[in-house]
């Protein structure tokens, strides 16, 4: 499945006491693979990733995963705000929101799910996150048409299934942005970004549907159902370690 060239030249040490325990998904948000491929390996760029996955499925190998790569920029999740340090960066080929943000093929998800797997038997890994997730004020990848959904029956990441237990709590809260600002950032999200971009980039991932054309619903409102994903999300999430 794997390419072993050509490598990157931007990678260091990961500082003493920092393992990898996230995955983190980018999309390349270039028109071509070869044009990605070409940053990643370019030595002005200054820009890297652990792995990139084209269109068909190929899978680069481009830096050591015991490396620290250049790829999250200024972002934070669950009070850690050295990403690149605690993470595993994966680009993947998609023209992105300038260029004709499109579906990812079903031959790039199942490498993508094949890869997260590969990596999850080498690490403990606890988050599977995009970097909208990390980055939500700046960044939008990989975006709503990414299947997070599909990741998650493969065993990658977690994907909202809500009670109706879930959905009681969510009618609550949803009344008040103060208390469901206070479910964002437990769940992980940077409490200093802005509130609207915290829910738009948590639909991103776990509302998608949210962003088809013509629903009542906008993205960046925290509607119900929206609050009922995050509340079952923080039931999956609440024997993790971060949430005390």
């Amino acid at each position: 499945m794997f390419l072993k060239k050509p490598k990157s030249l931007h990678y260091e040490e990961r500082p003493a006491g920092k393992v990898p325990y996230i995955i983190l998904l980018h999309y390349t948000g270039m028109p071509t693979l070869e044009e990605a491929k070409e940053r990643l390996t370019d030595p002005k760029s200054k820009v890297s990733a652990h792995y990139l996955v084209g269109d068909i499925g190929m899978v680069y190998d481009l830096v050591p995963e015991n490396k620290r790569a250049w790829h999250a920029g200024v972002a934070y999740w669950k009070r850690e705000s050295d990403i690149n340090s605690v993470s595993i960066g994966i680009e993947i080929v998609n023209p992105g929101h300038e260029f004709g943000y499109r579906a990812f093929p079903d031959e790039q998800m199942y490498a993508v799910s094949c890869l997260c797997q590969e990596i999850q038997s080498r690490h403990e890994i606890r988050y599977v996150l995009g970097h909208s997730d990390v980055a939500p004020e700046r960044k939008t990848d990989p975006g709503e048409l990414f299947n997070w959904e599909y990741l998650s029956r493969k065993g990658v990441g977690v994907w909202p299934f809500v009670t109706e237990e879930d959905r009681e709590k969510a009618q609550v809260i949803a009344r008040s942005d103060f208390e469901a600002k206070k479910l964002f950032d437990l769940f992980g999200y940077n409490p200093m970004a802005a509130h609207m971009d915290v829910i738009t980039a948590f639909q991103r991932h776990y509302h998608p549907e949210i962003f088809k054309q013509y629903n009542p619903e906008r993205p960046g409102e925290a509607c119900e159902e929206t609050i009922a994903r995050l509340v079952a999300l923080l039931r999956i999430n609440e024997n993790d370690p971060q949430n005390i």
